[in-house]
C-alpha cells in the first residue's frame, strides 16, 4: 500500500439569510457571484436549504461548499436582543454601535467576513460586473446589496496599467493594504450575521501570480 500525506482542505461554510422570504433572491446574488448550485431543499415551512459549490471544476469530495440556510429562532432572538438593548437604528443608538458601523464603513474587513480567492482578474470583474448591475438594475436588490473594490497598490508600473484599462478598478481610489492584489467586497444585508445580525461581507480577491509577495503573504507592504 502506497502511503500517502495527509491533507486538509476547506470544507464548507454555513451563511444564513435573515427573512424566511429572503432566500430566493440570497440564492440569486449567490449565483451571481459565481456559485454554482448542487442541491436545493424545501422545509415544511417553505424556507429553502441551498447547498453551493465554490468552485465547480475542483474535486467536490465534501470540501468547497457554500450552504447557504434560513436564520433559525434562537440566534434570531438573540440579534433582535442584542439590537434592543443597544438600540440599534433608534435616534438614541448607543456609541458603541455608531462606533462599530463607522469602522466597518471604512473597512469592509473589520467584522466577519468571508474571502474567497479567484484565479483570473478577469473571472473577478465579470463577477463585479454582474452585481453591479443587478444591483443598479433589478428593484429588488436596491438597498441590500453594495460593492465595494479596493484597486492594488500603486507602485508596481505593470499592475498600474492593467487597473487603469480595468472595467472595474481604473475608477477607484481606495487601495488594498498589501501589494500586488485587489479585493472586491460585495455586502449584503440579505445575510445575517454577527454581531448585529443585520450584514456579511463577502470577498473575492486575485493576487498577480508572477511576483514572490502579495496582499495575502505580506498584510502590510
Amino acid at each position: 500500500m502506497t502511503d500517502t500525506p495527509n491533507t486538509t482542505t476547506f470544507g464548507h461554510v454555513a451563511l444564513h439569510y435573515g427573512k424566511p422570504e429572503d432566500g430566493p433572491l440570497t440564492a440569486k446574488l449567490f449565483k451571481l457571484m459565481g456559485f454554482v448550485t448542487r442541491e436545493e431543499i424545501a422545509y415544511p415551512d417553505g424556507t429553502v436549504f441551498y447547498h453551493f459549490l465554490v468552485d465547480p471544476h475542483a474535486t467536490n469530495k465534501g470540501d468547497g461548499i457554500l450552504y447557504l440556510a434560513p436564520l433559525k429562532d434562537v440566534p434570531r432572538a438573540l440579534y433582535e436582543a442584542i439590537r434592543s438593548t443597544f438600540r440599534a437604528d433608534q435616534p438614541d443608538e448607543d456609541k458603541v454601535v455608531s462606533d462599530y458601523r463607522a469602522a466597518a464603513r471604512e473597512n469592509p474587513e473589520f467584522g466577519f467576513h468571508v474571502g474567497f480567492l479567484k484565479s483570473s482578474l478577469e473571472e473577478l470583474e465579470e463577477i463585479v460586473q454582474r452585481v453591479q448591475h443587478a444591483v443598479e438594475t433589478d428593484p429588488e436588490f436596491k438597498g441590500r446589496v453594495e460593492v465595494i473594490l479596493n484597486r492594488a497598490k500603486p507602485g508596481t508600473p505593470e499592475i498600474d496599467a492593467r487597473m487603469d484599462a480595468s472595467p472595474v478598478f481604473r475608477d477607484v481610489t481606495r487601495h488594498t493594504f498589501g501589494r500586488n492584489g485587489v479585493q472586491a467586497f460585495v455586502k449584503t444585508n440579505l445575510l445575517a450575521g454577527p454581531p448585529l445580525g443585520d450584514a456579511v461581507v463577502i470577498e473575492f480577491d486575485y493576487v498577480f501570480p508572477e511576483y514572490e509577495t502579495n496582499m495575502l503573504t505580506k498584510s502590510f507592504d
